[in-house]
């Protein structure tokens, strides 16, 4: 059974802030930094300001999702905020496109941090959706939250965290919701696995996408089916009591869906009304 249900907040009065240890940072920095990435990036990133935020993700040449991530504009640069278990898998990657480009690629090690349901002073609004606050490179924390903290809140507004939820090399970035969440950018021209990304989205061919759903008590594992009757409708990706992050088939939503026996709804928030 699927609902829709409006962004919901997880606590309107306090602004929080959480460190975010599983992400890093990647600086692209020279004259060619930023036609480099453009050309590699699902992003727009030669329109990049300065202190502007975006959404993207590399893809392989298939166009399987990759890597998620976010592109900071530097005056000289691009600063990359990837999966911190991935950072050297893109740095290695990066060097391999690099050839005669005019750049630098090193990792940063300024922390990352993300505030929440506002954009607190310092921050640049997270550039996905509604109400998920905003994210800073460098400084302190308050101490006010913990990254477990900030994981409730991106489920609360039903939104994946590829890194997290995305079987590797195995998800199409249009399954975790790219299209919708500002990740790709269908005017910019080539990109590595743009052929595919743009083909599914003009033939209206998708299949699946990634979803919230709730049931009550501690989460399905991971992998877990999602059925609709006996008719496999997906499978159970990261979550906590309560909620989790699941890929779906678009056309078994409707009815009784189960999971080992329990009961599950899909949450679809206001901001995949696109999908």
């Amino acid at each position: 059974m699927v609902h829709r249900h409006a962004t919901p907040y997880l606590d309107r009065m306090t602004t929080r802030i959480a460190r975010l240890d599983s992400r890093a940072l990647i600086r692209v920095s020279g004259p060619d930094a930023k036609p480099f990435l453009h050309n590699l990036l699902t992003q727009d990133v030669e329109t990049l300001a300065d202190g502007e935020l975006r959404f993207g993700a590399l893809l392989s040449p298939p166009g399987r999702l990759l890597f998620d991530l976010f592109l900071h504009g530097e005056t000289d640069g691009v600063l990359l905020d990837v999966a911190a278990d991935r950072r050297e898998a893109l740095l290695q990657r990066l060097s391999m496109y690099k050839l005669r480009a005019q750049i630098a690629v090193e990792a940063d090690d300024r922390p990352v941090f993300a505030s929440w349901p506002e954009v607190a002073d310092g921050f640049t609004v997270d550039p996905r959706a509604p109400g998920l606050g905003g994210r800073r490179y460098g400084g302190h924390g308050d101490g006010s939250a913990t990254e477990a903290d900030y994981q409730v809140h991106r489920l609360a507004v039903g939104v994946p965290d590829p890194a997290a939820d995305a079987p590797s090399d195995r998800t199409y970035p249009i399954e975790a919701d790219f299209d919708l969440l500002n990740g790709i950018d269908f005017q910019k021209g080539c990109f590595v696995g743009q052929e595919t990304t743009s083909r599914m989205k003009r033939r209206g061919s998708i299949k699946n996408r990634m979803l919230p759903i709730a049931f009550d008590g501690p989460p399905p594992p991971y992998g877990a089916e999602v059925l609709n009757g006996d008719l496999r409708a997906g499978e159970v990706l990261t979550g906590m009591d309560g909620a989790a992050m699941a890929l779906l088939r678009l056309d078994r939503l409707e009815g009784a869906l189960t999971v080992e026996g329990r009961a599950v709804s899909v949450r679809r928030p206001d901001w995949l009304s696109g999908g």
